[in-house]
C-alpha cells in the first residue's frame, strides 16, 4: 500500500490512493449507508481507478520515441539497456521487448484490472459507475492503439482469456463513453480536477472517431468533428495566452487543459521528465540534489521545423549549457556542453565529437529550480483545448470545408505568434506537421503519425533517420511474449 495523498486543486480536494492490493487498502471495503454522495467522498471512492494514470507519462514517452518526435540514444553505457531504447528508435523491437511487455502489464493490471476489480465495490451507484466505466474505457483506447487486438475483460478473472478484434475493441469503448456519459459530471476544477467529466469523455470520443479509419476501416470525420464542437463551444475552457503555462510547476490552474493527471513531486511522484532528458552537469544549472539521466532528446529535422518566430520553440533547450555561476558546463571530454540538434548516430561511444551532448533537450514541462528530488509537481496535460481545435479542423478539413478548417488552425498558430495559413498552405502535410509542433512530446505522435500513413515510412518527410524497419507489422505493438507464455488464448500480431 503506497502512500495517500490529498492534492490541492484549485478550489477543491482529489484524494487518490495508489494501491497493489485492494484487500489491505482504505477502499477494500466501501461504506454502504451513502458514502459517495458528496463530490469529494465520490473523488475519495474512485481514487485508486486513477492512481495508476500516473504511469502514463513514462509509457507515453516510450510510444513518443518511436517517432520523428524524439529518441533516447545510447551514451556510452548509458541508456543502453538491453538494446531496448535503440530498438525503439529504429523499429526493430520485439516480441520480448521488455518496455512493451510493461506497457502491457500497466494498461490491464494496473488500469483494467483493478477497475473491474472496483465495479462490484460501488454497485447500485450509478455515477461511480459510469466514471469507472470512461476511465476504463481510456485504457481500453490506449489498448487498442498500441497492440490493436486485446482481450475484453469487464470483470476479475483469472482464467484463460482470447483476444478480441480491434474493430469490437473499438465499438466497446464507443459503447462504454455513450452510456457514461448522462451520469458523469458537468463540473470543470474543483474535487473533479484530474477526473473524467462529460467533456472529458467527449474529447476521448473525437480521438476515437478522428482514429476510426485505423481502429475499424471505416472513418468518422464527421462524428469526430461533433465532438470537438460540443467541446469548443461549451465555453467551459480556453487557450492560455501562453503555451507553456499549460506545462508550468503549477499548471492546475491552466484554462486550456480538458483533462490533466496530478501530480507532487513528494506525494505522488512520477513526473521525473527533467531528469530524464537533462545532462549530468545541468544539475548545476538547476540547482538540484542529484544528477539528471541525460537521456531523451530530438534530433534536427524536428527541431528545425519549427521557424525561430514561433513561440513554442521556447519548449527546447539548446545550445551551450551553463551552471547557475554562470560559467559554461563541460562535458566528459572537457569541451563545453553543447545541446546541439545534429546527430550523426544514435549509437555513441566517447570517440564521438557529439557524445553526450547531442541532441536538444525537452524544456516543455517547466524545470523547478533547486528540487530535492527527480520528481516535479507539474500535472501532465492529457487533453488540451488546442488539439481539440486542431482535431476540428482536420475532420473538417477531410471533410472538405477547408474555410472552416482553416479558422481553427489559425487560431492555434495566432497563440504561437506564426503567420495565419491561407487555402492553399492547408494540405495534409501541414496539419501532420503542426501537430508536431503543438503536440510534442504530449505522446500523440506515434497516434497522428499512423493515422496519416506516415509512420512507418524509412528516410520519410515524417520519420526519424534512425528508424530502419518499415514493415507494415510495427503499426502495432507485439503482443508480449511473456503475457502469451502466461496466457495462450492470446494470439500475436502480424508479422511477429
Amino acid at each position: 500500500m503506497k502512500k495517500t495523498f490529498s492534492y490541492l486543486a484549485l478550489a477543491g480536494v482529489l484524494t487518490i490512493a495508489s494501491c497493489t492490493n485492494l484487500d489491505e487498502s482504505v477502499y477494500g471495503v466501501i461504506p454502504k449507508e451513502g458514502f459517495g454522495s458528496t463530490p469529494e467522498q465520490l473523488a475519495s471512492l474512485l481514487g485508486p481507478a486513477y492512481s495508476g494514470l500516473r504511469d502514463y507519462a513514462w509509457n507515453a514517452h516510450n510510444a513518443e520515441v518511436t517517432t520523428d518526435v524524439g529518441l533516447v540514444p545510447t551514451r556510452g553505457k548509458d541508456w543502453y539497456d538491453g538494446g531496448n531504447w535503440l530498438n525503439y528508435n529504429r523499429h526493430t523491437w520485439t516480441t520480448t521487448h521488455g518496455p512493451i511487455n510493461d506497457m502491457w502489464g500497466w494498461i490491464f493490471e494496473s488500469g483494467i484490472n483493478t477497475i473491474n476489480n472496483l465495479i462490484p465495490q460501488v454497485a447500485g451507484n450509478t455515477v461511480a459507475i459510469a466514471e469507472l466505466r470512461a476511465v476504463r474505457a481510456f485504457y481500453y483506447f490506449l489498448a487498442m492503439d498500441y497492440f490493436g487486438n486485446v482481450p475484453l475483460i469487464t470483470e476479475s478473472t483469472s482464467g484463460t482469456v482470447s483476444t478480441t478484434p480491434r474493430a469490437q475493441i473499438y465499438a466497446f469503448v464507443e459503447k462504454e463513453l455513450t452510456e457514461a456519459l448522462p451520469n458523469l459530471s458537468d463540473n470543470v476544477g474543483g474535487s473533479y480536477y484530474g477526473r473524467i467529466n462529460k467533456l472529458t469523455a467527449q474529447t476521448l470520443l473525437a480521438k476515437i472517431y478522428l482514429n476510426a479509419g485505423v481502429y475499424k476501416g471505416t472513418p468518422e470525420w464527421q462524428k469526430a468533428a461533433d465532438m470537438c464542437d460540443i467541446v469548443i463551444k461549451s465555453g467551459k475552457y480556453k487557450l492560455e495566452p501562453n503555451f507553456l503555462a499549460n506545462f508550468a510547476a503549477k499548471n492546475e490552474g491552466s484554462t486550456e487543459n480538458i483533462w490533466a493527471i496530478p501530480f507532487d513531486r513528494i506525494q505522488a511522484g512520477g513526473m521525473t521528465i527533467a531528469y530524464r532528458t537533462l545532462h549530468y552537469q545541468n544539475q548545476s544549472t538547476y540547482n538540484l540534489s542529484g544528477q539528471p539521466w541525460n537521456g531523451f532528446c530530438t534530433i534536427a529535422e524536428f527541431y528545425n521545423s519549427f521557424s525561430d518566430d514561433d513561440l513554442r520553440k521556447k519548449m527546447w533547450i539548446s545550445g551551450v549549457q551553463y551552471g547557475a555561476d554562470g560559467k559554461a558546463l563541460k562535458d566528459d571530454n572537457g569541451k563545453d556542453l553543447d545541446f546541439n540538434p545534429v546527430m550523426t548516430k544514435d549509437e555513441m561511444t566517447s570517440a564521438d565529437p557529439e557524445f553526450q551532448g547531442a541532441g536538444v533537450r525537452l524544456g516543455k514541462y517547466e524545470i523547478q529550480r533547486g528540487n530535492t528530488v527527480p520528481d516535479q509537481d507539474n500535472d501532465w496535460a492529457m487533453f488540451r483545448l488546442a488539439d481539440v481545435y486542431m482535431m476540428r479542423g482536420e475532420a473538417l478539413f477531410r471533410l472538405g470545408k477547408t474555410a472552416d478548417a482553416l479558422a481553427d488552425f489559425n487560431i492555434v498558430r495566432a497563440r504561437a505568434g506564426v503567420t495565419a495559413w491561407t487555402a492553399p498552405q492547408l494540405t495534409l502535410d501541414n496539419i501532420l506537421a503542426e501537430r508536431g509542433r503543438e503536440l510534442a512530446w504530449e505522446a500523440w505522435r506515434r497516434n497522428d503519425l499512423i493515422r496519416f500513413g506516415e509512420f512507418n515510412k524509412v528516410g520519410g518527410k515524417f520519420t526519424s533517420r534512425f528508424m530502419k524497419e518499415p514493415a507494415t507489422k510495427t503499426l502495432l505493438f507485439p503482443i508480449p511474449q511473456q503475457r502469451r507464455d502466461a496466457n495462450p488464448g492470446l494470439a500475436q500480431n502480424p508479422g511477429y
